[in-house]
Formats: C-alpha cells, structure tokens, sequence
C-alpha cells in the first residue's frame, strides 16, 4: 500500500469507529478484507488509528471536526509531513487538502480550551485537576503518546539476563527497567514478542510495568494462600504466582468467567499451579487468605494510552456507577481474608474517586481494619496510572 492509501485506510476506521464500532472488532474486519494489506501496512494503520484515537479532541480541533479525515490530516500535519504528496486525490490518497483546511491547521493548538489541548472529555478536566494536583497536566500530556512495550520476567522458569538473551535470539532488543527486577521494556520489535520463543515456552508475559508493580505491592511470598478476586485474564494472577515461587495455594476468581477462559493455557505454559475458583467453591471458601487481591472494576483512565476508546466512551453516569460497584467488590473480598491477612485494593485509575476516597469510605464502616501502605503510580513513572492500598484485617 501507498503511504496515502494507510491514510484513507486509517481515515474510514476511525469514522467507523467515532460512528459506534469498537476498535478492535473495526480492524480486524478491515484486516479480513483487505489481503492485499501485508504485516507492515496494518500495523501501520493501526498505528495511525490508536494515534488518532489518544489526541481525538486535538487534532480534531486542528483538523476541523470530529471526522477521520481531520484526525489523520492534522496527525500528519503535526508531524511536519508534506502533505501536498500524501493527499493527492489520485488513487486511493484521501482528496486534496482544502483552502479551508490549511487555514485551520495553522492555528496553535493554544488556542483551544485545556481539556481540547489535553484531550479530554469536558466533565472529567476537574476530576483530574482534583486527583493530581499541579501534575495533571504533565501526566495527560504524557498519556497523549504511545505507552512501552513491558514484558514480567516469569521466575518460575527464567531469570531476567537468561529471558533477555533469549529474546535476543528471535530479534527481540529488551532491556531492564530500574523499578522492577522482573521488569524488562521492549525497544526493538515489540510485534515480534508473541512469537519469541521467550514467550511461547513462559520465560516471559506481556505486563505493564505498573501492573507489574500492584501485583507485587500484594506481598504474595511462598506457602501463602491468596485469593486473585478479580482475576480476569489471569495477568496479575500470574505474577502473583511467580512471587510464590510455586509453594501455597493460589486462587482465582472473576465474576465473569468467561474472562478468565484463557488462564488454564497461560499458567501451564507459565508452570504455576493456580486454582479457578466457581461461584459455589467461592461461597464455601470462608476467611482462610493471606492476602486478597481485588483489581475492582473502574474507569481505567491510568491505562488510556492502550485503550484510548475508553476514554471517550466514559461518561459522567458510568463514572458513577463505578463507586458503588467498588465499595460492594471490596466488602464482598474482605470476607475471605483471614484475621490479620491483608486485603489489596488496586485500580487501574487515576481518580481520587476510585481510589483513595474508596479506601476512606471502607475503613469508615470497619474501624478495626487499618491501612499499611497506599501508592500511586502514573504515567510520569513510566508505565500506566495505578493505585494500591493494602488494608490489614483485625486478629482474632
């Protein structure tokens, strides 16, 4: 394909896509049928769609509207490209840019409002301002560009040099992250890591290196017993494995098991021994955990830069939504901790909201639980926006 055609490629999906259809379901489909398209040419596309997906609201303000075409055309504009070559109208380039068009590409972005220039939905820019303080502009500036690649090293099969060499091996160029010694980011090939034999024999899972961080802050150590409540796919459930080096019982749980349909596969090419739990083996379970671990439901503003479709898809009645469903998850979980065990809270989001107001509001209704140790992380630390509270049960 011709760089203009990836371009009037990329324009229809994101009009697909701002119409109603999920991004996913929407590239897949177009990749289904358009087999002229080779390997570099989607991941091209999709790279031009996710782009215009985080900077929606600017670019599009750039561009002259919610449309695909003015996504990509001031995309392409801010990335100083020529875009006499690129919009030529011949052959499957996208129409010539208008007199009209140029006009409005020449404006600063400075000029729009802060939650244009941010990319934000209007009714969150002072859940934001109110959740972080001085940083939220630097931290959603940082969530307009494309997140890392980060790999969890799985200690139950590999070290980090020993995974490194590996990857190495089928083009793979990883390398440490300081804040994490299970921790590696891909910096060259990332589309390669699914194939690498690091990867297909479990010496390494694909993680987020915040997420990486939650799972650990969980404390989950040898001989332990640990419920995963929410597990969904299993990627923590995972990593909470590897800190049990194979020893204790593990559990996993999720309200939906159909999220969890992959796990058995991941752990036995993973080497962990983890046990899903059904809804009557749940119930039966009684207070016998160490630890608890609840990944609660929310909004996932901390992970916006792989999934920015969920930015523009939230509105103010499912934000709400989420507190009571967090509040109900958390005092469901704290009936399987045992006395003195810890329960961890964690969010993949950046509001208060969801996160310290929600510990507030459990500890209100059980003064006998305390709290050991709360962080944030956000994407100024590296990876996505998360936060964790361990909570400690009262003894017996």
């Amino acid at each position: 394909m011709t760089p203009g055609a990836r371009l009037s490629a990329a324009i229809g999906l994101l009009d697909e896509i701002l119409a109603g259809a999920p991004a996913e379901r929407a590239l897949s489909r177009w990749a289904r049928a358009s087999r002229f398209a080779g390997s570099k040419d989607r991941a091209a596309i999709r790279d031009l769609v996710f782009e215009g997906l985080r900077r929606r609201r600017s670019l599009g303000w750039l561009g002259g509207g919610d449309t695909g075409r003015a996504i990509v055309l001031a995309g392409q504009a801010t990335e100083a490209a020529d875009l006499d070559m690129l919009f030529t109208g011949q052959g499957y380039d996208p129409a010539p840019v208008t007199p009209e068009e140029r006009d409005l590409l020449g404006r600063s972005i400075s000029e729009a409002p802060t939650s244009v220039q941010l990319d934000l939905p209007d009714f969150l820019l002072p859940e934001f301002q109110s959740s972080l303080g001085g940083d939220f502009a630097d931290v959603l500036r940082e969530m307009q560009s494309r997140a890392p690649v980060d790999l969890r090293v799985n200690t139950l099969k590999s070290n980090r040099n020993a995974a490194m060499v590996v990857l190495a091996r089928d083009g793979v160029a990883a390398e440490p992250v300081a804040t994490l010694e299970t921790a590696l980011r891909v910096v060259e090939n990332p589309r390669l890591v699914n194939a690498s034999r690091a990867y297909t024999q479990g010496m390494v899972e694909l993680q987020d290196v915040s997420s990486q961080i939650a799972a650990a802050f969980a404390g989950a150590r040898p001989g332990m017993t640990v419920l995963d409540y929410c597990a969904g796919g299993g990627g923590k459930t995972l990593a909470l494995a590897s800190d049990m080096k194979g020893q204790g019982r593990l559990m996993a749980w999720d309200i939906n098991p159909r999220r969890m349909k992959d796990l058995p596969d991941r752990a036995r090419r993973a080497g962990a021994e983890i046990e899903i739990l059904d809804s009557s083996s749940r119930a039966a379970l009684g207070p016998v955990c160490d630890i608890v671990f609840v990944d609660a439901p929310c909004s996932g503003t901390g992970a916006w830069r792989r999934q920015p479709e969920g930015k523009w898809a939230l509105v103010p009645e499912r934000l709400e939504a989420f507190g009571p469903l967090q509040q109900t998850v958390l005092a469901e979980a704290s009936v399987f901790v045992r006395p003195g065990g810890r329960l961890v809270y964690a969010t993949c989001s950046l509001l208060k909201r969801e996160n310290e107001d929600q510990v507030a509001r459990f500890l209100s209704e059980r003064p006998d639980w305390r709290l050991e140790e709360e962080r944030r992380l956000t994407p100024l630390d590296g990876g996505d926006g998360f936060y964790m509270a361990r909570l400690v049960a009262p003894e017996a």
